[in-house]
């Protein structure tokens, strides 16, 4: 081999050294671009944000007074259809385990709800229904306060919610969450529907 093809080839040896040092140095740049990306993204338009759950509707089905003689004993049954409205904020879907929603009269603790499992679509919401009966037994110490109530036409009542569930991001990133809510709300007896309410929303990421 002459000495001019040995420098042909040392100089194409070169080229192609320098064209994969090349190559290699824009497939790591497109890499550290795409991630800056993807980083940008979750933490700006896919941040995780907290679910909102609020009452939408709670119906009284049905009122059962009875009283018996000759010993008194007054029975009230009431019966509740309860509405909860959970808003998914996140540009991703929300998948949730099953959850519970507490009903409480005067700070006591009257009746429990188990909430199913279910999907809510990205930015979309679901209606949860929930249905249980208040027995009389339940609030034996509230029992004046509870007919009073239920004759002046207003029952002031408390729901605290919580459910548990994931958020999945691009199908890449996955953060649970706990999401929490407590709601004060005035049912107007002879119009069977929520007449005012107050929630405070949490989440636990």
């Amino acid at each position: 081999m002459t000495e001019h093809n040995e420098e042909q080839v040392l100089l194409l040896r070169r080229r192609r050294r320098r064209c994969c040092l090349i190559a290699t140095g824009v497939a790591i740049l497109l890499l550290l671009a795409f991630f800056i990306i993807i980083l940008i993204l979750a933490l700006t338009v896919f941040k995780t944000k907290q679910p909102i759950t609020e009452l939408q509707s709670a119906k009284i089905d049905g009122i059962a007074p009875r009283v018996t003689f000759p010993a008194v004993d007054i029975q009230l049954n009431l019966t509740l259809d309860l509405q909860i409205l959970v808003k998914n904020r996140n540009r991703a879907s929300f998948k949730h385990g099953s959850g519970k929603s507490l009903l409480l009269y005067r700070g006591k603790q009257v009746g429990v709800v188990d909430i199913d499992p279910g999907l809510i679509p990205a930015r979309g919401s679901a209606v949860l229904p929930c249905r249980l009966t208040l027995q009389v037994d339940e609030v034996a110490s509230n029992l004046g306060a509870l007919i009073r109530d239920v004759l002046d036409g207003e029952l002031v009542m408390e729901t605290r919610t919580r459910i548990p569930g994931r958020v999945n991001l691009l199908g890449i990133f996955k953060k649970h969450i706990v999401a929490t809510s407590e709601c004060q709300f005035t049912v107007a007896v002879l119009a069977f529907k929520i007449q005012s309410q107050k929630c405070k929303n949490k989440a636990r990421f």
